[in-house]
């Protein structure tokens, strides 16, 4: 069968009465090998290739490791919508949304109950708000650790994108300069934030994960294991949010 990029699935393995298990192929060029994720927010597996000549191989990959799906996918944290009401993290403390029912932008707002992120508009609107917001305090925050982190190693000037990445919390190109972060660990304590603007920009003197590598990391930060350890723990609750 000619497997094709983006193509969903159905997977034999589902318990009795839980949903069908969804498998959605992907191809990355950069990839070097086979690999399976969960996709929290969509609820359904990814299988990863570095070609679609090698998604036949990364389906029957994916069937060999369809009972790990069914377990993953049946533990997911459930979806947190950016709504009234909702909670979310923001720097290790917990942040309620709230609306004005005016056509505000989001802010947010320190009360006697604790952070609260205030917004206008109903709906889409009202998430769109927040998004918003969340996005640009991500890209105020990674912007100024980068540009702490790339000063500390004696780099150049790099260009920051903020994206919503399904696969990595960040990437760096050195030769292009550029370095992508996304949105989403705006909701991580401040120091997985750190981490992170540290890991993407050490990769601007290595561009490997070597010893060498992981060395000037902790030259920046410490210790980058329990921020690792973090992000895998708290990672699919994370993008289960919006």
């Amino acid at each position: 069968m000619r497997y094709r990029d983006g193509q969903r699935l159905q997977l034999e393995g589902a318990a009795p009465g839980r949903p069908p298990l969804i498998l959605r192929l992907s191809v990355n060029r950069r990839a070097r090998r086979l690999s399976v994720r969960i996709d929290a927010r969509a609820g359904e597996a990814v299988v990863v290739a570095p070609s679609e000549r090698g998604l036949d191989q990364a389906v029957a990959f994916a069937e060999s490791r369809a009972l790990w799906i069914a377990e993953r996918l049946a533990v997911r944290p459930p979806s947190t919508p950016l709504a009234p009401g909702a909670r979310i993290g923001m720097a290790g403390r917990s942040v309620r949304l709230e609306a004005t029912g005016t056509a505000s932008a989001a802010r947010l707002v320190e009360t006697d109950d604790g952070p609260v992120i205030r917004a206008g508009g109903e709906g889409e609107a009202f998430s769109r708000r927040v998004l918003s917001w969340l996005k640009a305090e991500a890209r105020r925050r990674l912007t100024d650790r980068t540009e702490v982190h790339r000063t500390a190693l004696g780099q150049g000037p790099v260009r920051l994108s903020i994206t919503d990445s399904r696969t990595r919390w960040g990437s760096c190109s050195p030769h292009a300069r550029t370095i992508r972060y996304s949105w989403r660990v705006v909701m991580a304590p401040e120091a997985v934030l750190d981490y992170l603007a540290a890991h993407e920009v050490a990769h601007l003197v290595h561009a490997d994960h070597s010893p060498a590598y992981w060395a000037v990391v902790q030259r920046l930060i410490g210790d980058p294991r329990p921020h690792r350890r973090w992000l895998r723990a708290h990672g699919a609750a994370l993008h289960a949010v919006g």
